[in-house]
């Protein structure tokens, strides 16, 4: 049996914002992000980019008939999943499982202090609650948006 994240089974300490509690994050806890990739047919119509959020696919989880957009648009240096202090909207999903066009799963990505904020996110965590707002150490959010482009973007856009 695979252990979950701190707090990813709805214990106190979840890093996700819930609905209806009203406040962000707790303070000091982040998230961990993980990049995957499918590599196209057979499995799928195309390549397209997983982004984990504490183990669980951001982009199902917000819209099941979505798939993420190429690892090479998403990961690449100073692409839209890098952050900056002004915020911007992120459409992650580029294509549905089957290749044809992918109904938007959008993100709000920005740079607060030492942590990268994705806001108006919209999924079920592991105990089924709404996850509104995650956030992640901005060292652990860039190296593993280099390890995925290093591994799938280069040439995939």
């Amino acid at each position: 049996m695979r252990a979950l994240p701190a707090g990813a089974d709805g214990s106190p300490g979840s890093p996700g914002r819930r609905q209806g509690q009203g406040q962000g994050p707790l303070p000091g806890r982040v998230s961990t992000l993980l990049t995957g990739v499918c590599p196209g047919p057979p499995q799928c119509g195309a390549v397209h980019t997983y982004l984990f959020v504490d183990g669980l696919d951001l982009i199902t989880r917000s819209h099941v008939g979505a798939a993420g957009a190429p690892p090479g648009l998403l990961l690449r240096p100073g692409g839209p999943l890098w952050p900056t202090d002004r915020a911007r909207t992120v459409n992650v999903a580029a294509l549905g499982r089957d290749g044809s066009d992918a109904p938007e799963v959008e993100i709000r990505v920005r740079l607060r202090g030492r942590n990268v904020v994705w806001s108006g996110l919209m999924y079920p965590g592991v105990d089924g609650g709404a996850i509104e707002e995650v956030r992640f150490d901005l060292r652990q959010y860039a190296a593993e948006l280099e390890r995925g482009y290093a591994c799938w973007g280069a040439g995939s856009i």
